[in-house]
């Protein structure tokens, strides 16, 4: 677990690199990326293994029996975080976005109108775009450093059309971990308005040493009616590739709505993605607990210095490796600022007006990198915005 390693990846048929020139105008040769929510970081050995396993048996047809991945997605969900899941709750999907298109088909009509709570992961808008529904942003407000949701405030925007609330949870692009009380009370908050709770919490293995996740169902066993969880592995053990995520769905009433959409999507899960899923949440948790901590120092780092700017605010985080960065107070405009991160530090980082309203004068940046690369890109930056006073 050598996480300061810097190994090749541009070339390697890689999003992150090597779409990082027609994404930003960076090129891999001399540019460092900091967009795509992918960690620069070999996986654990464990998942490595069952690769090597596959390939040298050479037999590569349809998975066997979701079953036993699901056993080890309830194991990993009770011990790491404290949530009693039973197998039969879960299901499987290509990837977590995917989830989130079927919730929408299963629980919404053409129409209706979704609520997220912006700024929030940008993929969100698009999916539901594509699904033809509406989006009804609740602007977070920022209290002692950190995002808030403000229900007063969206309750005096509802017009009816609203079918499904959208909690990020660990928050995304902010790193916010939300509390058990801040879910009850959205989770009343659906309640009283008729709405389906949809729970992304694909980031929940990337939380701090320290910090805790409470998954909304725990902290709210009440919403179980109304609540639709969709995760992955793949984030909090760098697996994205294998497009492999997972819905948990305790109510036997939501999953009967749901399932007729999943058989319409039709399908089977990815062999290699549902392999990796088993092995890291069987044999990662080592791997996942340094991990962690890297990305914690790495944080730590950035923070200290890039907080350390004249009028740039970091915000400070206690999950996922997706640092959001408040250029606000600096003067520039967005373009202005833009320009100086992608053509003069030549880094590709991700826009904040891309995540909704209240995103406008932030970028994000992906801190899961080597650490020798990310005091490169501080300096880079330091020597971008130096003229600020």
């Amino acid at each position: 677990m050598n996480f300061d390693e810097i190994k090749q990846r541009a070339g390697t048929f890689s999003a992150k690199f090597d779409v990082m020139e027609t994404f930003a105008g960076v090129s891999p040769e001399d540019g460092i990326p900091m967009w795509v929510a992918d960690m620069d970081f070999s996986a654990a050995d464990c998942v490595l293994d069952v690769l090597r396993e596959q390939a040298e048996h050479g037999y590569l047809g349809y998975p066997g029996p979701a079953s036993l991945v699901s056993e080890a997605v309830a194991g990993w969900m009770k011990t790491a975080h404290g949530w009693d899941v039973k197998p039969e709750w879960i299901s499987y999907t290509h990837g977590v976005v995917a989830g989130f298109g079927m919730a929408l088909e299963a629980f919404s009509d053409p129409g209706d109108d979704i609520i997220l709570f912006t700024p929030v992961y940008h993929a969100f808008f698009k999916k539901a775009a594509a699904k033809r529904r509406g989006v009804l942003e609740s602007e977070l407000v920022v209290k002692d450093g950190r995002y808030e949701m403000d229900l007063a405030a969206l309750e005096g925007k509802l017009t009816g059309r609203e079918k499904i609330a959208v909690l990020c949870s660990p928050h995304n692009p902010g790193g916010r971990l939300w509390d058990a009380d801040e879910i009850r009370e959205l989770a009343a908050f659906c309640d009283k308005h008729d709405l389906l709770l949809l729970s992304d919490e694909i980031h929940m293995d990337l939380v701090f040493p320290g910090a805790k996740h409470v998954p909304t169902a725990v902290a709210a066993p009440e919403s179980v009616p109304r609540l639709v969880t969709i995760t992955a592995a793949s984030k909090g053990f760098n697996l994205a590739g294998g497009e492999t995520g997972f819905m948990i769905v305790p109510d036997e009433a939501l999953r009967a709505k749901l399932a007729p959409v999943q058989l319409e999507y039709g399908g089977t899960p990815n062999r290699f993605g549902m392999l990796m899923t088993r092995a890291a949440l069987t044999g990662g948790a080592e791997w996942s607990e340094a991990v962690r901590a890297y990305l914690a120092d790495n944080f730590a780092l950035w923070r200290d210095r890039i907080g350390a700017l004249p009028g740039i605010k970091v915000m400070d985080m206690q999950s996922t490796y997706l640092s959001w960065v408040d250029f606000t107070d600096t003067g520039m405009s967005p373009e202005e600022t833009d320009r100086r991160i992608r053509q003069d530090a030549r880094i590709a980082q991700s826009p904040g007006a891309d995540f909704g309203t209240g995103g406008e004068n932030f970028h994000r940046f992906n801190l899961a990198m080597p650490r020798p690369r990310l005091i490169e890109a501080i300096e880079r930056l330091e020597k971008a915005f130096g003229d600020l006073q």
